[in-house]
């Protein structure tokens, strides 16, 4: 059995603010605002909680001094630890004090002004308080007091009375749908989400209103709530909720219209069409209901030509298109208040044609282009969803004006027939022999609007609908529907539901409310580059600062403060800003256009460079180590190791016999190495299927002459035996300078570095060596 919640005697009879933007917050649900001063009432009405002092020290105290053990002993019984600690979560009893309605609300902020309280509409709705009833907020005329009434009258708006009131954690609720046709699996999960979000209590027989995701609105009665009572808690609950209807005969017509739902679902039958991927070859046929939007990507196209989508509507119905190119900074689907190319014209052929040129800033970086259709309705229209508008959809690229491959338009040339006469009041061409009777039967029965010179017949329902819009001369109509939906995209304010009801955000059309949200709207979708997440771009759009800051970065708002974050340069290890390793980077490959190339051993197998590679890609790194060749030859340290003899030796009389010998007992005796490749090795000739070129001394010594005599010649090769490794990394260097992108002394220095690893010896030349440059 549940204990019975902890009660605070609190209560106080509190003026209702007016519910503006900078008054209420933004509550929703059942949120409330109370004044500071009803803090720190709830905080003194509080229950207290006393802890004994014995476990208190006392650093002065003296065990052997008796008077510091009275005054231990008195501060002790004196001493208590107290602390006020408010239930959780706060509740209050709300009380209308003109007609006796009640309700229970949860508390957000002790915000709001002295002797004030602000409610949610939904608190407002419940407590039946109507406009007249709540004070206004004072202006400027307001303000002004008139110093000769001795006895000004002040009005006041109504008071309410809220009364701290703890309830029980519920564990039940049953709603009732007010409307029929509500079906759970649209407003299940927006339940779920509003209760979590927006609600500490429920009300019993109290009205529940759910928004969801287009703008529609379901309300709910609370039937009935356990523990039995007249609220319940609902945070830190596991609340079980149960759907019912009012009666019979509104659970028969729930069922019935979802069945109708059911039918009209997308890819059924009398549903709108599903989208899917298009290309420009071929055309897609397909249904949209009104209200509802079909949408489909073109992930390719030829970007160097204009492309053009081309919708045609079958039948009399208003069918927009819209068009948004997919980059990042630009993910969410077209729609009617968020596009980047739309077309809301009422054509008379039903043809609508969005041509988008390649030079179009929006396409930079764009993957895709995303293309929806819309079948249009009022607002205010009930019977969303019954109409069925087919449509033909198309993708093609076109040629521009004036290039060669454009098409001619050869009807202005068309020679006119001798035996016609253009009619003057329909300007059709008639034969000559009928143009008097044709005149007068047009003229009797024919009209033509003088400003779109179409034909219309005088008594038809066309022309007694057909409307010019006096702002906008390209639009015009001639339907009470297509006039109506002008006046409503055009000339209607229309407000951003993401920034907020204020007035810097109402747009007097739809296009503009589109271009706000699709540029610089704080709740635009964009990809982030540093956290690779679709998020809000935020930012300020009324800072002037803040666009500029964007226009010159390239950077949103999101992006600056995302991109602050530090990392380290994979380069050369340095701490860069995240937004700044760009520019960090494309220093490194001017640094790299800067780097001299590496020189290579002069062994003609030798696969290392003559200094060495530092760690991070610095030439002459083994030198500047301390690690260099060590001699005069051109040879890298290991290839002079084994000709490296302790003894002075200024001529290099010994060091060139010492190369002699070398040379003699390749050529006679061979290496004996079965990877060897070597042309003047016995062995490497053998494993290259040549013939031996000395097989004595005496043979081979006129062969080693000119090699001894060329050894001050650096521009000639030496031809030492090296290990196996070193010879497969020449080898492999050698294949990867045939690419053509890097020169042999990069990709040599690449494999050196990374051990022989091609994979790894790529990466460093991306990232050390610079690429050939092209002549």
């Amino acid at each position: 059995m549940t204990s019975k919640p902890e009660q605070l005697n609190w209560s106080a009879s509190l003026r209702i603010a007016h519910p503006s933007p900078s008054a209420s917050k933004g509550l929703q649900g059942d949120k409330i605002l109370l004044p500071q001063s009803a803090l720190e009432q709830l905080l003194a009405r509080a229950p207290s909680t006393s802890t004994s002092s014995t476990s208190h020290t006392f650093t002065a105290f003296d065990p052997f001094n008796p008077y510091a053990v009275s005054d231990a002993r008195r501060e002790r019984a004196q001493y208590r630890e107290t602390s006020q600690q408010l239930p959780h979560p706060l509740m209050f009893h709300l009380v209308n004090q003109k007609n006796g309605n009640s309700v229970y609300a949860g508390i957000r902020e002790f915000s709001a002004n002295e002797d004030e309280v602000a409610l949610s509409p939904y608190l407002i709705h419940a407590l039946g308080i109507q406009h007249e009833d709540i004070q206004q907020e004072p202006t400027f005329e307001d303000e002004v007091v008139d110093l000769t009434d001795d006895e000004p009258t002040k009005t006041e708006g109504l008071r309410i009375t809220v009364k701290a009131r703890q309830l029980p954690k519920g564990t039940y609720v049953r709603l009732r749908p007010l409307e029929a046709g509500y079906n759970p699996d649209d407003w299940k999960s927006l339940l779920e989400r509003q209760l979590r979000a927006n609600f500490t209590t429920l009300t019993k027989d109290s009205i529940l209103s759910v928004h969801g995701v287009k703008g529609e609105e379901f309300r709910f009665l609370v039937d009935k709530v356990l523990p039995e009572g007249s609220g319940i808690c609902v945070v830190d609950t596991d609340l079980e909720v149960d759907i019912e209807p009012l009666n019979e005969e509104q659970a028969r017509e729930t069922l019935r219209q979802i069945a109708a739902q059911s039918q009209r679902a997308p890819g059924t039958d009398a549903g709108t069409s599903i989208g899917h991927t298009i290309d420009i070859w071929k055309q897609v046929d397909g249904q949209v209901l009104d209200g509802d939007y079909a949408d489909y990507d073109l992930p390719s196209w030829d970007k160097s030509r204009p492309v053009a989508i081309e919708l045609t509507i079958h039948g009399d119905h208003e069918v927009d298109l819209f068009v948004s190119p997919k980059s990042n900074h630009q993910r969410a689907l077209p729609r009617d208040t968020e596009h980047v190319f739309g077309d809301f014209s009422s054509p008379k052929d039903g043809l609508k044609r969005i041509v988008i040129q390649p030079t179009n800033a929006e396409l930079e970086g764009a993957e895709a282009l995303l293309v929806s259709v819309h079948g249009f309705c009022l607002p205010d229209k009930d019977a969303v969803g019954s109409v069925t508008a087919k449509y033909t959809l198309r993708a093609k690229a076109v040629d521009a004006k004036g290039s060669v491959t454009a098409p001619i338009d050869l009807g202005s040339s068309a020679p006119k027939s001798t035996t016609e006469e253009q009619c003057r009041n329909c300007h059709q061409m008639v034969p000559k022999q009928t143009i008097v009777l044709h005149q007068n039967f047009c003229l009797r029965n024919n009209i033509v609007c003088p400003q779109c010179k179409n034909v219309f017949q005088k008594k038809s329902a066309e022309w007694e609908a057909h409307w010019h819009c006096p702002v906008h001369p390209e639009a015009y109509g001639s339907s009470m529907l297509s006039r109506s939906k002008h006046d409503y995209v055009q000339h209607t304010a229309h407000t951003c539901t993401a920034c907020g009801p204020s007035s810097p955000f109402t747009f007097p059309s739809l296009p503009e409310l589109a271009r706000h949200a699709t540029t610089n709207c704080p709740h635009k979708l964009i990809l982030c580059q540093f956290c690779h997440l679709e998020v809000p771009q935020e930012g300020d759009p009324l800072d002037p600062s803040s666009e500029a800051e964007t226009v010159l970065s390239g950077l949103t708002a999101h992006e600056r403060a995302d991109g602050g974050r530090t990392t380290d340069c994979h380069l050369c290890g340095s701490i860069v800003r995240l937004r700044d390793m760009a520019a960090h980077v494309a220093h490194h490959e001017l640094d790299k256009a800067r780097k001299p190339k590496p020189e290579l051993c002069r062994d003609e197998l030798c696969g290392r460079t003559l200094h060495g590679i530092g760690p991070r890609g610095q030439v002459n790194g083994g030198t500047q180590m301390g690690q260099g060749p060590g001699n005069s030859l051109g040879l890298c340290s290991l290839c002079f190791a084994p000709l490296y003899v302790n003894m002075h030796d200024p001529e290099g009389k010994a060091l060139r016999r010492r190369i002699e010998r070398r040379y003699l007992a390749q050529l006679t005796a061979g290496c004996g190495k079965k990877w060897c490749q070597n042309e003047w090795c016995k062995t490497g000739r053998a494993n290259r299927g040549l013939e031996a070129l000395g097989t004595s001394v005496s043979t081979a010594l006129p062969l080693v002459k000119p090699l001894l005599e060329a050894i001050t010649d650096h521009s000639q090769r030496m031809h030492f035996c090296v290990d196996e490794a070193s010879q497969r990394r020449k080898k492999t260097a050698e294949m990867l300078a045939a690419e053509g992108v890097w020169d042999l002394e990069w990709c040599t220095a690449a494999m050196e570095a990374e051990g022989g690893n091609l994979s790894k010896a790529r990466g460093w030349l991306a990232d050390w060596a610079p690429t050939k440059v092209p002549k």
